[in-house]
């Protein structure tokens, strides 16, 4: 199960053929195994599109191997939505963080390690891109599960009311730390390319979110007062079919510069 160019050998994905402005390539659906072992964890089983669930069960069978469990990043339909035909085809349950996701599964408690056949995954919240937002670390490999909190291309869109920006800036400071105190090697996002070099990937969505943050605060002090028009002006070439994204992102930037007294308290309402 190599992924090639990745360094990892306990780690294989498929790709959802899903593409769009939000989920870039498709949904990557990545099996976890430890070598030798039949048992395999799949990490977002992806949407409902039978052919896709199928392949991946598909694969597990034709090398030999089974699932023991599935496991959800967070709660998008994109990664969640085939979660309960995936558990019927393989009989595995599916673990989320929240209830309403799971499959005859458990949460996915900060710290917790999922165990299969030897392979060790340990859980590590990472609520930003939305509350019950998750990544899993692999140590063996010092391979760390991104979900949706690290894309392999561009950034993701933060929520407003749904995870928040204070939330996702103390998990991308917490991630560089894991990044430096583990030498956590790669990252295997949910969406886009294998990211091979660890540190650099989240050294550069810190630098990009501080830098978006000063953006927005000159465009209030240039008299923008609405998220509209910030999004004309900072995101003045944003593809037109993810402006309602772009106005969410905004929306949670200002709650978190009002927090911080960098804008009037009032925008952190609007």
């Amino acid at each position: 199960m190599r992924i090639d160019g990745s360094g990892t050998l306990r780690a294989g994905c498929v790709l959802c053929p899903n593409p769009g402005p939000m989920t870039l390539d498709g949904t990557n659906t990545w099996m976890l195994r430890e070598p030798g072992s039949r048992d395999v964890v799949v990490v977002d089983p992806g949407p409902h599109d039978e052919r896709h669930l199928e392949r991946v069960a598909r694969t597990v069978q034709e090398q030999g191997a089974r699932v023991v469990c599935a496991v959800v990043t967070h709660h998008h339909d994109d990664h969640t939505g085939g979660a309960r035909y995936f558990s019927e085809l393989t009989g595995a349950p599916v673990h989320a963080v929240t209830p309403a996701f799971r499959v005859g599964g458990h949460g996915l408690d900060d710290g917790a390690v999922i165990e299969a056949g030897g392979l060790e995954a340990r859980v590590v919240a990472a609520p930003g891109h939305t509350a019950d937002s998750v990544c899993l670390y692999v140590p063996a490999d010092g391979v760390l599960l991104t979900g949706d909190t690290v894309l392999g291309r561009g950034t993701p869109v933060i929520v407003d009311g749904d995870g928040g920006l204070s939330a996702y800036m103390d998990t991308l400071y917490r991630l560089r730390d894991l990044v430096e105190e583990e030498g956590v090697r790669t990252l295997l996002p949910g969406h886009g390319p294998i990211l091979t070099d660890a540190g650099a990937a989240v050294a550069e969505y810190i630098a990009h979110r501080e830098q978006r943050m000063e953006q927005l605060t000159e465009a209030v002090r240039k008299g923008d007062r609405t998220p509209d028009e910030i999004v004309d002006r900072v995101y003045a070439d944003t593809d037109p079919s993810v402006r309602g994204a772009a106005l969410s992102s905004v929306r949670s930037q200002l709650r978190y510069l009002a927090e911080r007294g960098d804008v009037p308290a009032e925008l952190g309402e609007v």
